[in-house]
């Protein structure tokens, strides 16, 4: 495994160009979205897995001969969601064909179950911060809101004796009798500890210093600590993101209670999606409760607001709508543009695309 990852590492661009040349070349795989379809689907999915770990192998590149030791040999939550994103359509081809159409529900609805475990676990082990990418993407960025020691942390840090060269912690006179006596015993220590290390050594020192820096131990808060720093906004902020998690497990339990033709599961779904919404941009209001701390979303949390808010076109491709209204527009363009050369022959393949991808719930999820 080791030297497969040196090889992966050393030819990224080759792996990369190759993945997305193999990834275009399985929408040409014949029956496509025929009967038969397991064949087809597996290769796509085989392909997407492969993709997935050469990426993750390719990310945690080491930067140094330091770091090479700190890579875990068990896999992140974010790249089990991935690998479960490019399974869960070749496991909704198999439950089709061996369970058929209603009981393929009972085995995408367990699929869904995981990926709500998983995320909601992601979401607990980030310290409640925004999932980027439904979990798959790790949310490294820091907000712009203020924790209770927030404001507090500059008074730890030491400010620098312009005079004597020497810190000492802020607050401390350094004029007075009893300021001036600590900075020259800080002085004093400071440069007995200079003369009585050899200069090799300091050398040393400074190179390790620069090459392993000192880790941060961080603490992700937990649930009851998170709510009563953040207070209202907090709950607001977690209850939204627990409803984007449950969105597509509530969607996939009704359909299979009251099946893809009912408006039920359609309008419940979209009720979800616009509370949660709602939920999260709430948060981000001012307040003049000195106990509700302020949020401010990063710019890749904002950005994930739009992406999930685009998410909200796939309800055109879903039952009951797509087959009352989208599907009969899609065909009425479809008849206008043919005589068209060219352009008519691909609005064709484009338009029997979408009604192919439209069968697959897996395609229209946004999950």
């Amino acid at each position: 495994m080791e030297a497969y990852k040196r090889w992966v590492r050393r030819n990224r661009d080759y792996v990369r160009q190759l993945s997305s040349l193999a990834s275009g070349m399985t929408w040409l795989l014949p029956e496509r979205f025929a009967a038969s379809e397991i064949g087809p689907e597996a290769v796509s999915s085989i392909l997407g897995m492969v993709t997935t770990v050469n990426e993750h192998i390719i990310e945690t590149t080491p930067t140094s001969v330091h770091t090479s030791s700190a890579e875990t040999s068990f896999l992140p939550l974010s790249l089990c969601l991935t690998l479960l994103r490019d399974l869960e359509t070749l496991i909704e081809v198999v439950a089709e064909q061996l369970y058929g159409e209603d009981k393929k529900w009972n085995l995408i609805a367990l699929t869904e179950a995981a990926k709500v475990c998983v995320r909601l676990a992601v979401f607990r082990t980030t310290g409640y911060k925004m999932l980027l990418q439904g979990g798959e993407t790790e949310n490294l960025e820091h907000s712009d809101d203020l924790s209770p020691q927030g404001n507090m942390g500059h008074l730890r840090k030491p400010i620098q004796n312009q005079g004597l060269g020497v810190n000492h912690p802020q607050g401390l006179n350094s004029w007075n009798l009893e300021g001036r006596a600590m900075s020259a015993l800080s002085s004093f220590g400071q440069n007995a500890r200079m003369v009585s290390e050899p200069t090799w050594l300091r050398r040393v020192q400074l190179q390790q210093a620069i090459l392993e820096p000192p880790a941060k131990i961080i603490r992700n808060p937990s649930l009851s600590t998170f709510l009563s720093e953040k207070g209202i906004r907090g709950g607001l902020f977690v209850t939204g993101e627990t409803m984007f998690v449950l969105r597509p497990l509530i969607y996939v339990l009704l359909v299979r209670k009251y099946g893809t033709q009912s408006w039920f599961p359609w309008f419940i779904s979209l009720a979800v999606d616009l509370i949660g919404n709602s939920m999260l941009s709430a948060t981000t209001m001012s307040q003049d409760s000195r106990k509700d701390q302020h949020f401010q979303f990063s710019k890749s949390e904002k950005d994930e607001l739009k992406r999930r808010k685009l998410l909200w076109v796939l309800y055109l491709m879903r039952d009951p709508f797509f087959s009352k209204y989208t599907r009969r527009r899609l065909e009425s363009t479809q008849k206008t543009v043919e005589p068209v050369p060219v352009v008519g022959f691909f609005a064709e393949k484009l338009i029997e695309l979408l009604i192919g991808a439209q069968t697959r719930h897996t395609y229209m999820s946004g999950s």
